[in-house]
């Protein structure tokens, strides 16, 4: 077996066994795992065109992009899931690769990013962005929002339905002018997903029957 086929087995049982201990619901589980790595792999591929250096960094984005939300201080103790994350990683990976793959998810959020800006992550910068830029293009799946809020704060459809077209209204749709997209992948591939989750808000509104 390859290196990276046994990597991924190892990856995804743990992403499992994690979800399953810390309640993790299909908005943050193995599925937007795997939606990530996929957005990630992409914005790899057109960079490490313009970037070959970032080829050495291949498996720590992928990593990265998989186990992102395995720490989410949504479901636990965001020290205590790196921990975890770091010692599943002891024997797979250098002390190296490790310490930066915490970094990355450590301050790849949102709110952190935000808060506090890009961290100077020196020579893993790229590696960082497109991670971080790979979690941003998956937020734009308006379903997902939904669910999370009715599966992690115990809102009714509706409730879910319009804290989640509030949210898209004052963040999602906001990335853009926020100017958090610095990959050419992304900067190229935002509008068209904010377009379709445009589209997807107006078809729950004809479902529903609500201007």
């Amino acid at each position: 077996m390859n290196r990276s086929l046994n990597l991924f087995n190892d990856l995804s049982r743990f992403i499992l066994t994690t979800s399953t201990k810390y309640k993790i619901d299909e908005s943050h589980d193995i599925s937007h795992s795997m939606k990530v790595l996929h957005y990630a792999h992409n914005i790899y591929k057109q960079e490490v065109r313009y970037n070959p250096c970032i080829s050495e960094h291949k498996d720590i984005i992928y990593i990265s992009a998989t186990l992102h939300d395995m720490c989410d201080n949504k479901y636990m103790n965001e020290s205590k899931g790196l921990e975890d994350i770091i010692s599943f990683l002891d024997t797979k990976i250098t002390t190296d690769e490790s310490n930066v793959i915490s970094s990355i998810i450590s301050t790849m959020s949102y709110s952190k990013v935000k808060k506090y800006g890009f961290p100077n992550l020196g020579l893993y910068q790229t590696a960082y962005h497109i991670v971080r830029e790979a979690d941003l293009l998956s937020a734009y799946d308006f379903d997902r929002c939904i669910i999370y809020d009715m599966k992690v704060n115990n809102k009714s459809f509706e409730d879910a339905f319009y804290r989640a077209e509030e949210l898209f209204q004052s963040r999602v749709f906001r990335h853009g002018d926020d100017e958090l997209f610095t990959t050419g992948y992304a900067i190229t591939q935002y509008p068209v997903l904010h377009n379709q989750a445009i589209e997807q808000i107006q078809n729950w509104k004809n479902i529903l029957n609500i201007e």
